[in-house]
């Protein structure tokens, strides 16, 4: 009697739990509804054409964050080297925290530009990982403007000439953000799917918080800050993993508004190795529950409006779903069994299920070329967010209630990965794919006895699993055939 009692009662807490996992996934999803009707009622508002052309050029410094990048910041340094304003009035910071040859290759490399205000910085001690390095390079300068690059992206020449204006014009403008493109699309799945999920967030909800006046996130690279904004909010913080989502926030929360441009386009290199994406993935799923715990008070205590702290919140939640799916994955061959599942109505979330891909859809129609060609790598895109759920949840908790961990930079190859020296090893995450793969098997097995209907669902999370076992495989069979064993790297945690 006891013994059904207290089974009873774990069941029912398992049923709220995954009831509750549910509702909080819907919300979520609503929100990029609300995101998309936004954009499709505002867009074409605010271009780039309502700022009149520099007169006067204010001193302005190019801020480069380079910890080992030997295969891609000579072509960055080249980059900004040729940017299209007064050399008089523009100084590059190349904030080197190399511990490889990369320092070597920048300081040979800069004597080119001698007639250019160019440093080469090299702190003391790598305190406070990208964020101390910025925040050192600002004690170097007096300049009112900085502009951010990460290694591996490429401004154009014209980059300070679409940007400076913004801020010149109104005293009130915190940062500059413009949209990432990308230098790699096309170099294998991983990459094509990664182009999907990436515009999305730049066509089309950067955009919409833009345009109706919601707080918009730094991206990291690709901006400008004003310098008395950063002071202003408080400065670099290593506090959490992702400071360019923190100290954006703290800055919007002090007053400061901020300028998005979805036409000035910067290419970045996406990851293709699955390692590195894993990795890049988790610390963004860290930062993210970091800046929640850190900056969710602050947001629903200052005097913004409503719907300014939600679609706040929903940012800064953005991987808690991972979380939210895992629990739902792990719950429901229990509540099958149990046959508690049947209680629970599913087909609203089927129906809520489809708002990401029609975002998808709209977000490559907008950037137009062969739109269609490109949204092929849907299914990859679906197979590879399932697959990973498991270490970004991991990521989320840690988060929550780990203290920030150590900032893991993403590797940056720029063409041959395998032979890099910088790629990563996945010999834990292979184990832990085939057991959610084989628990997954278990849960589509239970399905196919009691509850069809979520056989597909299993189907996928069997899939997906599957196929990030075996793409980490063939990962790792083609580096053994590239490099020899002492120069491949372990691949980091969940940070």
């Amino acid at each position: 009697m006891v013994g059904t009692i207290a089974h009873d009662m774990i069941m029912n807490l398992l049923t709220t739990l995954y009831i509750l996992s549910a509702c909080v996934l819907a919300l979520y999803t609503l929100g990029h509804g609300i995101l998309l009707v936004q954009y499709l009622r505002k867009r074409g508002q605010g271009s780039q054409a309502d700022v009149a052309p520099l007169e006067m050029y204010p001193p302005v410094t190019v801020q480069l964050p380079v910890y080992n990048e030997r295969h891609v910041a000579l072509r960055l340094i080249d980059a900004v080297a040729m940017l299209d304003y007064p050399a008089d009035k523009l100084q590059i910071q190349i904030l080197d925290d190399s511990t490889d040859s990369t320092t070597g290759s920048i300081a040979r490399h800069i004597r080119q530009y001698a007639h250019l205000d160019i440093m080469h910085v090299r702190r003391p001690k790598r305190e406070g990982y990208k964020a101390g390095a910025l925040a050192y390079g600002l004690t170097q300068t007096t300049a009112p403007y900085v502009a951010i690059f990460d290694a591996d992206f490429i401004p154009a020449n014209d980059f300070l000439q679409r940007t400076i204006p913004y801020l010149e014009q109104d005293g009130q403008l915190g940062f500059v953000q413009t949209r990432w493109g990308h230098l790699n699309p096309t170099d294998n799945a991983l990459t094509r799917a990664q182009v999907i999920a990436i515009d999305n967030h730049f066509v089309i909800e950067q955009a919409g918080r833009h345009l109706s006046e919601w707080m918009v996130p730094f991206n990291g690279t690709g901006g400008v800050w004003r310098v008395e904004t950063i002071a202003d909010a408080g400065g670099w913080s290593a506090r959490t993993l992702t400071e360019d989502l923190d100290l954006s926030f703290r800055a919007q929360l002090k007053g400061w508004r901020v300028h998005y441009l979805p036409d000035l386009v910067v290419p970045g290199e996406l990851p293709p190795q699955l390692a590195a994406y894993r990795q890049q993935q988790a610390r963004w799923a860290k930062g993210g529950s970091q800046c929640l715990r850190k900056l969710g008070t602050s947001v629903w205590a200052s005097d913004k409006r409503l719907s300014t702290k939600l679609i706040a919140t929903h940012h800064l939640m953005q991987y808690v779903p991972q979380l939210l799916m895992l629990v739902m994955l792990l719950l429901t061959p229990l509540l099958i069994i149990s046959d508690m599942l049947r209680y629970i109505p599913l087909a609203p979330l089927g129906i809520i299920g489809l708002i990401p891909p029609v975002m998808y859809v709209v977000s490559q129609q907008a950037i137009g070329g062969r739109w269609l060609a490109r949204l092929a790598a849907f299914p990859a895109l679906l197979l590879l967010g399932t697959g990973l759920i498991w270490q970004n949840a991991i990521a989320v908790v840690s988060g929550f209630f780990l203290a920030h961990g150590e900032f893991r930079r993403t590797p940056k190859f720029a063409s041959d990965w395998q032979a890099s020296g910088y790629a990563l090893r996945a010999q834990v995450a292979i184990v832990v794919q085939i057991a959610f793969m084989v628990y997954s098997a278990w849960g589509l097995s239970v399905a196919w006895q009691a509850a069809g209907a979520l056989v597909p669902y299993f189907g996928v999370h069997v899939l997906s699993f599957g196929l990030v076992a075996l793409w980490d495989i063939h990962d790792e069979w083609r580096l053994r055939q590239a490099m020899p064993k002492q120069q491949l790297l372990p691949e980091s945690g969940s940070d």
